[in-house]
């Protein structure tokens, strides 16, 4: 794993756990559906970044 990949994990990981907090979900779906809104975040980042930036790591 490089280290553009282990930084948008955690930005994905922090993200997550930020919903979790406010929402204050109940059971396995409502953990699921947070968990889903949390990940578009750090892809879309990704792919917005520069691929000889991304490259670098």
């Amino acid at each position: 794993m490089t280290n553009m990949e282990l930084v948008l994990n955690m930005l994905a990981e922090a993200t997550t756990t930020e919903i979790s907090r406010q929402k204050q979900p109940e059971g396995f779906e409502e953990n699921r559906e947070i968990a889903q809104q949390a990940v578009p975040l750090p892809g879309t980042l990704a792919k917005r970044s520069k691929p000889s930036l991304v490259n670098q790591f």
